[in-house]
């Protein structure tokens, strides 16, 4: 069975020496490198490809988030897993939307920091049980409901010169505005026009303006 390879990256020096120890113990984990800060996490995760990441929030220069959607973009193979201090909603939430597939805190056990590195370097996930409470909260919070969207069928750019033509613009001043060209803005325009099922402009503007849009 091939180890599973191992970057760390974290500012303390103790902490990687006892991390390295540890998985140096175990049969089926290779350390391949080392990372004192986030630009050397992106550096080393290119040049080094591990299967995963120990990575730090708090790290000198760019930090372990912005680290993380870095790797994670060039390279969605590497599974990125979070090991810190931190536990508040922005830190466990801004890690997750940048891709990593794991969050633990700096107390967990040897034991489940192996489990976790295995279970993200098969593809998996794994959090903290504080950290897998604060997620199962969030999603299971009763959120308003968003309104539905008052012509769906319109893409956001049509939508957007909708608006626009509900407020009394020209497809000159629109093409201007938006940094369009005036052909693309009339294509635009005829498109809303078919969408719509409406004929002509003042027939866009008043259904624009009974969906609110234009005040």
């Amino acid at each position: 069975m091939e180890s599973i390879r191992i970057l760390i990256a974290d500012d303390h020096p103790l902490f990687r020496d006892g991390m390295h120890g540890l998985l140096d113990s175990m049969e089926d984990t290779d350390v391949v490198g080392e990372a004192e800060s986030g630009e050397e996490a992106i550096e080393c995760a290119e040049a080094l490809q591990p299967d995963v990441i120990l990575m730090d929030v708090k790290m000198p220069g760019i930090n372990g988030i912005e680290a993380t959607r870095e790797i994670v973009s060039a390279s969605p193979h590497i599974g990125v897993l979070i090991v810190t201090m931190f536990e508040d909603d922005d830190s466990v939430f801004a890690a997750m939307r940048a891709g990593a597939r794991g969050y633990l805190l700096k107390d967990t056990s040897q034991a489940e920091v192996l489990s976790a590195i295995r279970a993200v370097a098969s593809g998996g996930a794994m959090f903290s049980p504080g950290v897998a409470h604060r997620l199962m909260d969030f999603f299971s919070a009763d959120r308003p409901v968003a309104p539905p969207k008052a012509f769906p069928e319109l893409t956001g750019r049509e939508e957007e010169i909708l608006v626009l033509i509900a407020q009394g613009h020209g497809n000159q001043e629109i093409a201007e505005g938006l940094c369009l060209s005036l052909k693309t803005v009339r294509n635009h325009v005829s498109n809303i026009y078919t969408k719509l099922q409406v004929a002509d402009r003042s027939q866009a503007v008043i259904r624009a303006r009974e969906a609110g849009f234009g005040g």
